[in-house]
């Protein structure tokens, strides 16, 4: 019979006409038939079984297997026995070199009809230790997920006692080593099949010896915190993880983050590999073990291998937001991954330039799944905004993106930010801040935040950007008995010359600290500015005078001369003077008092109050003398909204009033008469500075700072509980009190009083207007009769005949922001260029350079953004707009440098002649050598940083793939990748990139 069916199965007939053929053959092998003819039989459907070459013969093979089992139970079970078996396991079945690889689906097959006899237990016993060989040669996944469907039908196969813990472990050895050889969506599909198949017999035996977890799971970290030089495991690792009981989480993270045999190397590449773990689609409560052992590292403090795990793998679990299957977990870690990275912004920015492109995707794919990563991924990005304000330039693109996704409260970010926190302990990250290999590309060298000291970082770099004050500041000599000067010129000094990205301030920090703030909180730094310029002055007017005084012209007369050189330096640079002056309603007496000032405090005028227009700021009735009236056309000569000024008071002359202006092209000589049509403005079409003027004027419904500043220089009625005692009367007396400029600082600085009391929540809140910023700014200055007309005589600038003011012109240069909505907290950064006397243009006339034009003042000097230790270029567009997009986001305190127009001023003079003849200051024998040495020191810590970071970068697993995933659209072929020079390929629909 069996030369009969094998002769059937080799002809050349149709297969039905075989079909047929052997089908009577094997109704004919249901009947009794003698032992020789039963081996024949089962010997020729072993060879069709194992060496069959179509799927045919297989089959074939396979049903007459069946028949013999049932219909012949003895002469099958004496032919399937233990020596045949381990001949089969161990040698193969076929010709050399072309064994069969059905051995494992063919000892399955034959094991159901000998489960009873008396061979069994051989049989068994032969099983347990072939597999246990078997997987120590570490088979194919094919191979290793047919030994899984073995024991798993026959648990009666699987190892016990120790051997069952060394199956275990040399399985997930097996595991570690698969490799997915084709990129075809059905193979890896049967792949993945494969792996369930291999991690489920983990399982299985888990549950009936829950003694083999542990060890199985040291084996599988032995795995993927090895650091030698070979193939990284794979990924299929992570399905053994999603089998481990959750209610041994925390046991096992313990043991691992606390076992000191653990080195940190091996520890990150384990948490690498893990984090890899993400991309594999099959995997349940992945993301909860990898968020469990980054809170066990952070727990321990481990916080260097945190934040070098965190950066290099973050882009790539961001990239897996791409895929549906995925998500879920993906979004987990990346969470809790930026929640957790709040000492610096390094891994929030490393995802900005993929944030829109990922956005946009997410809401091309319109799914349930895809609506709810966005709003989870809008909550993360504004969670990230709040802390880490500041980045304007670089937040603008995604703020754009994400506009239209819900936008969390403030005490919800509260909550996740100090929910998911490394630690509160800020100071214990500070050796890992700031992760900079060299200096910004600006130049500029930033300050590290010492524990909320933003308020002190952006003072410290508007003054640094003073370059007039700068200068001074070096140029101080040494032993000039000023010790906190003395620290602030090294502050300088390093920030000049230092090699290193950010500085920290440290030691100038404890020297101007205020003795009534709270270490460690969030301060005003407007307060902190007011304390440091007085504790300046009083440091240097008690006698430690500056020793290197600044040059004075020989033209000078000896009486200012001598009250110049007596003045102290932040009185030269910041101090200006201001009158004044209170009248009485009833006998018009006015009462004067002339006061010193190093900024300008400007209150916001209530809402009810009209800042805008032509018309005065109370009316005429209201305050008895007449106001001027503005000419009807007034308001086409400015270059701004601005206000009529008071009438003359009883005792002065009678003159035009002026107001505060922004500038627009103004020739030198000009009148700056703003009632005469000679004045500022008169041909729009031709001004070189409309564009800034559009965006430095307010629009209708908010506030410009020449607003601010008519407010504060208006006319104020004392009257009820604050009217005035006149001495001439003597009595109380209604009265009008007015201030009036009558000397102009040289930096000017105005304070923006953003900041009010709340009776209702006892707290200061914020007023959140936004004030538009002029880049060039016209102060009305009172002058002297007699000096008014000495200028006009001279041909001066900014003289209005008869009007007893000077108009002084300012240039903006630096905007302290600050972002948030209390003064108790939030964050400081600050806009700064550096303004300093203009460049000749052109001849110049009678021996007088002239100066640059408006625009190319504007134009050609550079803006930064100073942020504590990040410096980037910046743009006056950036700090114009920066309310717009980002409301919390206000401007706070102003610095602007006056113009030299008045070329007989003696501190201009004087500051132009140092610059010519030193150029930059230089520094005093000791502070030159400890740059040089910290400047040395930085260059041995880069060195031994790249060595470490080597040795932590190469145990890192590669990952050549995962850029492809963000930087590769899948809607353009042709577009090439950023995150890699050699990018693209791999789209984002990439079933294979996915995985592995």
């Amino acid at each position: 019979m069996d030369k009969i069916l094998e002769a059937v199965v080799m002809s050349s007939y149709p297969n039905n006409v075989k079909q047929g053929l052997v089908r009577r053959v094997i109704e004919a092998s249901k009947q009794p038939m003698d032992s020789e003819q039963c081996w024949s039989m089962l010997e020729l459907s072993t060879k069709l079984y194992l060496t069959g070459d179509t799927k045919y013969k297989r089959e074939i093979g396979k049903e007459v297997l069946e028949v013999y089992g049932h219909y012949h139970p003895e002469e099958f079970e004496e032919f399937f026995n233990v020596r045949f078996l381990l001949s089969l396991l161990q040698e193969g079945y076929g010709p050399l070199g072309k064994r069969s690889h059905y051995v494992l689906d063919y000892i399955q097959l034959g094991l159901q009809f000998v489960l009873e006899s008396p061979s069994a237990n051989s049989i068994f016993s032969l099983l347990r230790i072939e597999v246990l060989r078997k997987v120590c040669e570490r088979p194919s996944p094919k191979q290793c997920a047919k030994i899984s469907k073995l024991l798993t039908q026959h648990p009666q196969c699987i190892p016990t006692g120790k051997h069952q813990l060394l199956f275990c472990q040399q399985l997930i050895r097996c595991i570690g080593q698969f490799q997915c050889v084709s990129e075809g969506e059905e193979e890896i599909m049967e792949f993945l099949e494969q792996v369930n198949k291999v991690s489920g017999l983990l399982q299985r035996i888990w549950r009936t010896q829950t003694s083999a977890i542990l060890p199985s799971l040291k084996e599988l970290f032995t795995i993927i915190s090895s650091t030698e030089e070979q193939e990284a495991p794979s990924n299929a690792l992570a399905s053994v993880v999603q089998f481990v009981p959750l209610e041994l989480m925390d046991g096992v993270i313990r043991n691992l983050t606390n076992d000191d045999s653990i080195t940190d190397v091996q520890m990150m590449m384990a948490i690498g590999r893990m984090i890899d773990w993400v991309s594999w689609p099959l995997g349940k409560n992945i993301d909860k073990w990898i968020i469990a052992l980054l809170k066990g590292l952070a727990a321990v403090k481990k916080f260097s291998i945190l934040i070098e795990v965190t950066l290099s793998k973050i882009e790539k679990v961001f990239s897996k937001l791409l895929y549906p299957i995925v998500r879920e977990g993906a979004l987990s870690v990346l969470q809790y991954m930026l929640l957790s990275f709040q000492h610096s912004h390094e891994a929030f920015h490393l995802l900005l330039p993929h944030i829109p492109r990922l956005v946009a995707s997410l809401k091309k794919e319109d799914s349930n799944s895809a609506t709810s990563s966005l709003e989870q991924l809008a909550e993360l990005i504004h969670c990230m905004f709040f802390r880490f304000s500041g980045f304007p330039d670089l937040y603008e693109p995604v703020l754009e993106a994400v506009k239209a996704l819900p936008i969390p409260n403030e005490d919800r970010i509260k909550h996740l930010l100090g929910q998911n926190a490394w630690t509160s302990q800020k100071n214990e990250l500070a050796c890992f801040y700031p992760r900079l290999a060299s200096k910004s590309e600006t130049g500029k060298i930033g300050l590290i935040n010492l524990g909320n000291t933003c308020y002190m970082n952006s003072i410290i770099q508007s003054l640094f950007m003073a370059s007039d004050f700068r200068h001074s500041v070096l140029n101080l000599t040494e032993g000039n008995s000023q010790p906190l000067m003395t620290k602030l010129q090294w502050l300088f000094a390093f920030l000049e010359h230092s090699q290193r990205p950010a500085i920290s301030p440290e030691s100038f920090l404890s020297a101007s600290w205020p003795p009534w703030f709270t270490p460690g909180a969030q301060q005003d730094c407007s307060e902190y500015l007011k304390y440091l310029l007085d504790r300046l002055h009083e440091e240097e007017k008690t006698g430690k005078r500056i020793s290197q005084k600044l040059k004075e012209s020989s033209l000078t007369p000896q009486a200012v001369e001598h009250h110049y050189l007596n003045k102290t330096l932040i009185e030269k640079m910041f101090g200006g003077k201001m009158m004044t002056k209170i009248r009485c309603l009833k006998c018009l007496n006015v009462s004067s008092r002339e006061e010193v000032f190093t900024d300008l405090s400007l209150a916001f005028p209530p809402p009810d109050r009209n800042v805008h227009g032509n018309t005065p700021i109370l009316p005429v009735e209201e305050i008895g003398p007449k106001f001027i009236e503005p000419p009807e056309n007034a308001g086409q000569l400015m270059g701004s909204p601005w206000i009529q000024r008071k009438a003359p008071m009883a005792s002065d002359h009678a003159a035009p009033s002026m107001s505060v202006e922004t500038l627009g092209s103004q020739e030198q000589g000009e009148a700056a008469n703003p009632l005469h049509g000679n004045g500022v403005g008169v041909d729009a079409a031709k001004d070189p500075l409309s564009t800034f003027r559009e965006q430095a004027c307010a629009p209708k419904d908010s506030r410009s700072v020449p607003d601010l500043i008519n407010y504060f220089l208006s006319p104020e009625r004392l009257t009820a509980e604050n009217k005035y005692h006149c001495e001439k009367c003597a009595s109380l007396q209604d009265a009008e009190k007015v201030a009036e400029l009558t000397e102009g600082p040289h930096y000017l600085i105005l304070t923006l009083l953003r900041f009010s009391f709340d009776p209702r929540t006892m707290k200061r809140k914020k007023i959140l207007d936004n004030v538009s910023i002029p880049v060039v700014l016209k102060l009305p200055i009172l002058v002297a009769p007699e000096e008014t007309e000495e200028v006009c005589q001279h041909g001066k600038d900014g003289a209005v005949p008869g009007s007893g003011f000077m108009t002084v012109v300012y240039d903006l240069c630096s905007v302290v922001v600050h972002s948030g909505i209390s003064s108790e907290s939030g964050h400081y950064y600050c806009y700064s260029r550096e303004c300093t006397d203009t460049v000749p243009h052109g001849q110049p006339q009678d021996g007088v350079p002239k100066p640059a034009s408006d625009k190319q003042l504007d134009l050609e000097i550079q803006w930064y953004l100073f942020n504590d230790t990040r410096v980037s270029f910046s743009s006056f567009e950036s700090v114009s707009n920066v309310t717009s997009f980002f409301p919390k986001d206000t401007a706070y305190v102003l610095f602007y440098r006056q113009r030299p127009e008045r070329q007989s001023c003696l501190l201009h003079e004087a500051l132009a002649e140092a610059s010519r003849l030193h150029g930059e200051p230089s520094l005093h024998k000791d502070l030159m050598e400890a740059i040089s040495k910290d400047n040395i020191l930085f260059l041995q810590e880069q060195e031994k940083e790249a060595r470490n970071r080597a040795a932590y970068i190469s145990a890192l697993p590669k990952s050549p793939l995962w850029w492809r995933d963000l930087d590769r659209d899948k809607d353009d072929d042709s577009s090439s990748g950023g995150c890699s020079p050699a990018a693209g390929g791999g789209g984002s629909g990439s079933f294979h990139g996915l995985v592995f």
